[in-house]
């Protein structure tokens, strides 16, 4: 089933946007892919496999970025849910290169483990009750598959760091430039409502948290989007909607790092904790 081309798409789906000089975004259907290096020179980085059946739109993005017989020094991805792996196979076995990740996010990604089916009861929009339906095994990269350095560096791609920001997957990261305050969120916050199919067509920019019917927990999402509105970033690529920056990015950042209770967190849902009961006064206890 990773295999299964997913029919939803939007308005963004085929378009690309060069983000600085050697950050390169395009989307994929529903999902966003990061080129990252200079296209004057061989040294580029792939962020991210997007969907099922998407190597050869990726192949030929990086082309034209980079020109025929391009290929990337490394793949990295944030984590391995199927919008995010979707190529990841095909293209690491077509360019022979290694894929790097945080180690928790292993299991999913060396055929040992499969990922918590999707949430379909979780509250959100019409893409939520459909998320049964999308791909929730694992994948095994085999020797291809690399752990991230434990010092932080992502290789390849001098001065930009990994942050691990766990909550909507493990071993979710997030990817971040010092230098120009640049960052590659993945899933760890997105600009659109992706639970919602007409937000997702549509793509209106909408600050929220990660995608509802795969979090897992939502403590451990709450205080990565803290720890990544903390470095004031100037411009953000999300795994999902259009990228933002400036005033936007940052008063849309505050805002969810503020009420992220009551934006992001679902009311009802398979991995949302309960509100514990009420008592009664004067009702004894024991």
């Amino acid at each position: 089933m990773r295999d299964t081309f997913i029919p939803v798409t939007s308005a963004a789906s085929g378009l690309g946007q060069e983000i600085t000089s050697d950050v390169y975004v395009h989307c994929v259907q529903i999902v966003n892919i990061c080129l990252v290096g200079n296209p004057q020179s061989a040294e580029w980085v792939l962020i991210d496999t997007g969907m099922p059946k998407s190597a050869a739109e990726i192949f030929a993005v990086a082309e034209d970025r980079f020109g025929p017989d391009s290929r990337p020094k490394a793949i990295i991805l944030t984590h391995g849910h199927f919008d995010h792996v979707g190529a990841v196979i095909e293209l690491s076995s077509l360019w022979d290169v290694p894929v790097y990740a945080h180690e928790l996010e292993f299991p999913y990604l060396n055929g040992t483990s499969d990922y918590p089916e999707p949430d379909g009861s979780v509250e959100g929009g019409f893409l939520a009750k459909l998320s049964p339906l999308f791909p929730y095994g694992g994948i095994d990269l085999g020797s291809r598959l690399q752990p991230l350095p434990d010092d932080g560096t992502v290789p390849h791609m001098p001065g930009w760091r990994w942050i691990h920001t766990p909550g909507h997957s493990p071993g979710h990261v997030s990817l971040f430039r010092e230098q120009d305050r640049t960052l590659i969120a993945g899933d760890a916050f997105v600009t659109v409502r992706q639970d919602s199919l007409y937000k997702v067509l549509t793509q209106t920019v909408e600050f929220t948290g990660p995608p509802r019917y795969l979090t897992t927990d939502w403590e451990a999402a709450r205080e990565s989007v803290a720890k990544l509105e903390a470095l004031h970033p100037s411009r953000a690529v999300t795994g999902h909607g259009l990228p933002v920056a400036g005033e936007e990015l940052s008063a849309g950042l505050a805002r969810l790092v503020r009420d992220f209770d009551s934006i992001a967190i679902p009311d009802y849902g398979r991995f949302v904790e309960p509100e514990p009961a009420s008592v009664p006064e004067n009702m004894e206890l024991f």
